[in-house]
């Protein structure tokens, strides 16, 4: 192989380990659960997924606690939201169920910005709930975007019902 083409072939190679690092970046959690690909949130890891659990599972109940809702394009928590997080939170530093929160987003943005928003929605709640105390380690997290919406139509009464983060407590 000649010079040029060796030089050529040795700068694929460190591209194709540079993307490939970058893709395959996660850290690998030590919990229980068989050691799936774990998130973090400000340096708070995520607990493993449980196996044939989700936030649509039969087994969750989504209709204990009240959902928090957000402005506009935002993740801020407003004053008026922190009873509910309070609630949640007392809840489970006396109890031993996993807890889900979903994040879900208005009408308005792209099916992939909406998702974002929704899982930052719903990353901000479980930040506010081990702040009060709960156990980060039986916290998990989902977006839905602008899938399943609380109130059908437009406007500002129906997207504001939309912009929201739901619990759902594992039986």
């Amino acid at each position: 192989m000649n010079t040029k083409r060796l030089f050529q072939f040795t700068i694929a190679a460190l591209v194709a380990l540079t993307f490939t690092g970058c893709v395959n970046g996660k850290k690998k959690s030590g919990g229980a659960g068989g050691g799936s690909d774990s998130d973090s949130v400000n340096g708070t890891p995520l607990p493993e997924r449980q196996e044939g659990v989700n936030f649509l599972s039969s087994n969750v109940d989504r209709s204990k606690f009240s959902p928090v809702h957000f402005g506009f394009d935002s993740v801020a928590i407003d004053s008026g939201e922190r009873g509910k997080i309070d609630e949640v939170a007392a809840f489970m530093k006396s109890a031993s169920n996993t807890l889900i929160i979903a994040g879900f987003t208005d009408e308005r943005g792209t099916p992939d910005y909406n998702r974002g928003l929704g899982e930052r929605r719903a990353q901000a709640v479980r930040e506010a709930l081990i702040r009060a105390g709960a156990d980060a380690g039986k916290i998990q997290t989902v977006s839905f975007g602008a899938e399943m919406p609380a109130a059908t139509g437009g406007g500002d009464s129906a997207w504001a019902k939309n912009r929201r983060a739901e619990f759902g407590v594992v039986r």
